[in-house]
C-alpha cells in the first residue's frame, strides 16, 4: 500500500484534507487542488512533499493544467478522490434562483466529471485504479429545503454506477462515499443557512441532524477518510459501484 499516487480535489480542508493526510500517513504520494489558497498554504506548510494547486474545479482549462502537471510528475494516478463540492442554497424551490441552482450543480457535478474523465483515461491505460466520489447521505434521501444539493448528490451516485460499469472491465473500481452530517466549519455554515431558511434556531437544526442518526451524533472527518482508505485498499478489491453511507445510520430526515 506504500507509494501509491493519490489525487484529492478540495484537499485543503475538511473531508478532503483528512483524506489527503490519511493517504500521506499510509506512505502514499498525494496531490491536491483547492480553490482556497490559504487552506492550501497551510497544507503545504504541514506537508512539504505535497503537490498542491489553487484550482477551480469547474474551470476545464485550469483542471486540465493541474492534471497535466500530475502526469508530467507521476505519469498517472492510482487513486483519485473526486471530493470537491458545495452545499448550495437553502429554501423552497420556488424561492431559489437559477444561478444558485447552476452553481451548486456545476461545482458538484461538473467538478466530478472533469476529475473522473481524466482519471478514467489514465487508469484505463494502466488497467487498474480506484476512483472515489464524495456524494452525501443527501444522495440517498430527499431532504427538504435543499433541492439543488440533493439533486447534485443523487447525480454523483448515478455517475458512480455508470463509471463502475464502464471501467470495471479495465480493472478500475469506482465507489461513492456518502457522509452524513460531518463536524466542522462547513457544517456550521449549512446549519446557519438552514436555520435561516426554516425560521428556527441553529441549535434546533443541529439537534435535528444529530437526532436523525442512530448514533445520535455528527460524523468526524477522520471517519470519512478511513472509509476512503479502506475502499482504496486491496481489502475492498471486490467492491465497486457502491454508494457507502458514513452517517451513523440515518433514521429520520429532518
Amino acid at each position: 500500500m506504500s507509494a501509491r499516487r493519490v489525487v484529492v480535489t478540495a484537499g485543503g480542508s475538511g473531508i478532503g484534507r483528512a483524506m489527503a493526510e490519511g493517504f500521506l500517513a499510509a506512505g502514499d504520494r498525494v496531490a491536491i487542488c483547492d480553490c482556497d489558497g490559504a487552506a492550501l498554504a497551510k497544507m503545504v506548510a504541514a506537508h512539504p512533499g505535497l503537490i498542491a494547486a489553487e484550482t477551480d474545479v469547474t474551470d476545464e482549462a485550469a483542471m486540465d493544467a493541474f492534471f497535466d502537471g500530475i502526469e508530467a510528475e507521476w505519469g498517472g494516478a492510482d487513486i483519485v478522490c473526486a471530493n470537491a463540492g458545495t452545499g448550495g442554497p437553502a429554501g423552497q424551490i420556488e424561492d431559489l434562483a437559477l444561478a444558485d441552482w447552476r452553481d451548486c450543480l456545476s461545482v458538484n457535478l461538473d467538478g466530478a466529471f472533469l476529475t473522473c474523465r481524466w482519471a478514467a483515461r489514465v487508469m484505463r491505460a494502466g488497467n487498474s485504479g480506484v476512483i472515489l466520489i464524495t456524494s452525501s447521505v443527501s444522495g440517498l434521501f430527499g431532504f427538504p429545503q435543499r433541492s439543488p444539493y440533493v439533486a447534485a448528490k443523487w447525480g454523483l451516485v448515478g455517475l458512480t454506477k455508470a463509471l463502475a460499469s464502464e471501467l470495471g472491465p479495465a480493472g478500475v473500481r469506482v465507489n461513492a462515499i456518502c457522509p452524513g452530517a460531518v463536524e466542522g466549519p462547513r457544517m456550521d455554515r449549512v446549519v446557519a443557512m438552514e436555520a435561516e431558511a426554516r425560521g428556527v434556531s441553529p441549535e434546533t437544526v443541529r439537534d435535528g441532524f444529530a437526532q436523525g442518526a442512530a448514533l445520535r451524533r455528527f460524523v468526524r472527518v477522520e471517519e470519512v477518510a478511513a472509509t476512503a482508505l479502506f475502499l482504496a485498499s486491496d481489502a475492498a478489491a471486490a467492491i465497486t459501484g457502491q454508494a457507502l453511507a458514513v452517517d451513523g445510520h440515518t433514521e429520520r430526515v429532518t
